[in-house]
Formats: C-alpha cells, structure tokens, sequence
C-alpha cells in the first residue's frame, strides 16, 4: 500500500518506457532545491549580523584573524566570570559579556566560532538560556547560538546540549524577540543536514515553528518560514504534520498573497517542501485558492528570489494532484490561461533557472487532456519553445523536449499513446527536428531516449511517408548509427529497429 505522504510524479512521457525515468521526478526536485536556492541567492544557513558592528570582509590576513580569535577566547573567559559573579548589577554584567561575545561572531564573514568553542562557550551558553532569565540575556545567548550553529557541521552539532532550551524558549509564553531568535539559530541548525532535522523534530520543534507562522509579524513570520523550509526538507511525515496543524493552510495563504516579496519568498520554500513531499499536503492547498495566488505573484513579481519558489510550486500542484488538472485547469477556465501566460513570461526570463523551471512546470500540463495539449499548442509557448529547443543549455532543451513530445501524443484506454499528427507536423514545420536529433546524440540516457522517441513519433506519423526523408535530412540516421556499440541495451535496440523498419536493412545496427 501506497504511503499517503509519499508523492506520484504525475508528467505523462511521450511514450510509456519513459515512466521510470520520470517516477521521481519531483522528489527530485526537493532534493536538488538547495543549488537553486543557491542560484537565488539564498542561504540554508545564515549570520545575524550586527547593525553597529561593521563587517570586516578583509579579514583573512592571519594575523587579524589571530588577533579576532585572542579577542574571543578572551571574551568567553569574561562570559564565565560573569556568570560567577553574584554581587550587584549581575545581570547587567552576564548581558554584557554575552554582547561583547555576539559582537566578536557578528563581525568577520567567517566568524571566530572555532576559538569560542575551544574557549568552552557552548557550555556557557547553555546556562544562560536557563528558565527565568531576563530577555535581553535569552536574545544575546540565542543571537551567539545562531552565529555558532551558522559554522562548519561539527560547529554547528556543538549546538546539540542547547536545543531543548532554544525550542522551549520558541514557546507562547516567550517575547517575540527572543522566539525568533531561537528560531533563527534553530533554522541553522536545520539547514545543515538529515542528521540534525532528525533530532529537532524528535524534540518537538515543529509546532512551535509552526505557531510563529499564523500572527501578522512580518519579520517574525519570515524567519519561521525560513526555519520550517530547512525542518521538513526530505521529511514528507512532518510536511504531512505541518499542513494539518490547525491555521498554517490559511496563514500560508495569507502571507503568500499580501506579505511583502520577502515574506512571501520563504513562505514560498515551504510551500515547494510541502507540494514535493506530501500527498495530503499537495491534495489540501490544490483544494485552497494557492493555484490562483501562486498566478498572480508569477504574473506581477519580477523578483527572481520569489519567482524560482513560486514557480515550482506550481509546477509541483500540477504535477501531483490530478484535482487540478481535472478540476481547475479546465478549458474555459480564466485560470487555465492565466497559468500558460505565466509560464510563458518565465520562459521569455533572462534566468536559466526560471526557463527550465517554466519547461518543467507546462510538460506536466501538456501531459494532461486532449483540451491541454491544444490551449499549450494553440498559444505562442510553442514558437519559445522550439526556439529553447536549439539554442539552450541542456538541462533546459531536456525539459522542453518534454513539453514538445508530450504535445504530440494523447493518453488512451489502452495504455499506449495516441498520435496527435496535427500538432506534430506543425512542431516539425516549426524546426524543432534538429533539436531532438542533437537530443539522440547526447551522453544523458533520458535526453538521448526522448530524442529516439520523438524521431520514432516523426518516422511513424508524417503524412505521405514524409518521415524518413525529414529524419534523414537531419542526420538523424547518423545520430541513430552512434547506440552500434552503446552499453545501453534498451538505446540500442530502440535504435536498430527504428533503423532497420523505416530505412531497411543496409542501415541496420549490430545489437
């Protein structure tokens, strides 16, 4: 039985035997989100920088950074003493000494965490986030904890002993200042890896993440955004938890459509974690007005760092939820249009990333209904398409190629795809046969076999026999010769019979 957190990829290929290589398609996606958040320029961990403390970007003579390292040890032997300290003003100088320490980890791009630790801060810190303690002092030992957890892996599982302190002091009871700085320093720890996310959600830090998302505080509601995208990144139970714990769906929405391009970017990231990782997660926002918000941020944003989250998840709803495709994207429907000239904006991007995002976003609604295929055909996507087809990087000729073959051919009961030769001879007319025939002649296996499948489509479906000469014109013959010898059996074979039943046996390859 099917795990009901588990997510189907839904694009149709061009022809069945493509169906494995698609299945995991858009887990895949979550997995490799982290270099597109790198493209966006986002960060899965992150410094808390200080206003008054001016960076030092040239800090990397040895002899500075020696000077920073004595500066820090110095100042966690000043912390000890202060917590020692028993005597009058106490408290004032306990926040002071944690100040002093902030400051020094605010102030190199690569702050000073190894000596800290050695000095034994981490120790420390975790007594000053004892219950009862005054705010300021929980704010300054949580903003240290942050830049600490910011560090190298092993920096950041020093954090281990504080965090049942860092998520109880994310509770109802704590101010906001210092929930969010506990969230902050938690979203580090999130962000560095499987291991780590593990503990956290065994600790019980998603609800209170979860909480910090429903008020009305932008900064607030940001930074736990942020922190929930790095928890349940790779966990599709606690994407499942998150989205039935009650007023996340509607603050989700909420946020999504009237917070600011900020907000509504980290918000975007857990919606894309969310859509990649869950069923029941997908199947309750396709039933929520997301689709229609998600259109319009992609139609008025012009932000690369919240149309890249955005984008996906709109390719995510339709590529996992047939509700959408049956339901929503209907011919007829305002939103169906509005959705096909929001891809094509992206796919106009001077961003790689948004051209192939886009790409992949319209392949999964090509893959739908008869009605789909024509509203994507009968729209200018086509000519941009056939166009990225040639002049592309790879990775973004693959996925048009998707969008291309998947215009082509229909579904039918009987399980194999229906030639659609209207679409298909215009596609030709439209040059995008050489296209696919480079496809043929790539090392990638999925490329090379969308190649021969297309070039199958053309040999078996132009009118008037037409198909063998337009393949041969285009070297296709030649680009088909390549699989003789290929390690792949299935490339091979595909290959040699296409060769042997529409150009004869003199061309036949040896399999």
């Amino acid at each position: 039985m099917a795990d009901e957190n588990s997510t189907p990829h839904k694009r149709g290929p061009i022809k069945s035997s493509v169906g494995s290589a698609a299945v995991q398609r858009r887990r895949d996606h979550a997995v490799t989100v982290r270099k597109e958040r790198r493209e966006a320029l986002m960060r899965t961990k992150r410094l808390c920088r200080d206003a008054d403390v001016p960076v030092d970007g040239d800090m990397a003579m040895d002899e500075e950074e020696s000077v920073l390292e004595d500066q820090t040890v110095k100042s966690v032997e000043e912390l000890k003493l202060a917590i020692a300290y028993q005597g009058k003003g106490a408290m004032q100088k306990r926040v002071n000494a944690l100040r002093e320490l902030r400051r020094l980890l605010s102030k190199s791009e690569y702050p000073p965490v190894e000596a800290a630790l050695k000095a034994g801060a981490m120790p420390t810190l975790a007594q000053c986030l004892s219950f009862g303690s005054p705010d300021e002092q929980l704010l300054e030992t949580a903003w240290c904890l942050t830049n600490i957890a910011a560090g190298k892996p092993e920096e950041t599982k020093a954090l281990l002993p504080a965090l049942p302190l860092l998520i109880a002091h994310m509770g109802e009871k704590s101010s906001l200042p210092v929930a969010e700085q506990c969230a902050w320093a938690l979203g580090n720890v999130a962000g560095e890896g499987e291991e780590l996310r593990d503990v956290l959600l065994s600790q019980g830090a998603l609800q209170p993440l979860a909480r910090m998302m429903l008020p009305n505080k932008g900064s607030t509601v940001r930074t736990a955004a942020w922190a929930l995208s790095n928890l349940i990144k790779g966990h599709a139970r606690a994407a499942t938890e998150l989205i039935r714990i009650d007023g996340v769906l509607d603050a989700i929405l909420r946020h999504l459509k009237r917070g600011d391009e900020e907000l509504a970017t980290e918000v975007a990231w857990v919606v894309v974690y969310l859509t990649a990782l869950s069923n029941v997660a997908t199947s309750m926002l396709a039933k929520s007005d997301l689709l229609q918000i998600l259109v319009d941020r992609l139609a008025s944003s012009n932000s690369l760092e919240l149309l890249i989250p955005v984008l996906r998840s709109l390719g995510n709803l339709v590529a996992g939820d047939s509700y959408v495709t049956d339901n929503v994207l209907v011919a007829g429907n305002d939103i169906t249009v509005s959705v096909i000239q929001a891809m094509i904006k992206c796919l106009r991007s001077e961003h790689r990333v948004l051209k192939k995002e886009s790409a992949w976003a319209l392949s999964n609604v090509a893959a739908g209904s008869i009605e789909h295929k024509k509203l994507i055909h009968s729209s200018e996507a086509v000519s941009i398409l056939i166009r990225l087809l040639s002049t592309s990087p790879f990775d973004i000729r693959k996925e048009v190629a998707y969008v291309l073959g998947n215009l082509c051919v229909s579904p039918s009961e009987s399980g194999r795809p229906v030639l659609i030769v209207e679409h298909l001879v215009s596609l030709v007319g439209g040059g995008c046969l050489s296209g696919f025939t480079d496809l043929v002649r790539s090392a990638d296996i999925e490329a090379a076999r969308l190649g021969l499948q297309f070039l199958e489509l053309v040999l078996r479906g132009m009118p008037n026999g037409e198909g063998p000469k337009l393949v041969e014109a285009e070297d296709g013959i030649e680009a088909m010769e390549r699989f003789q010898f290929h390690e792949n059996e299935e490339l091979r074979n595909m290959a040699n019979e296409l060769v042997d039943k529409y150009f004869g046996e003199d061309y036949g390859l040896d399999s």
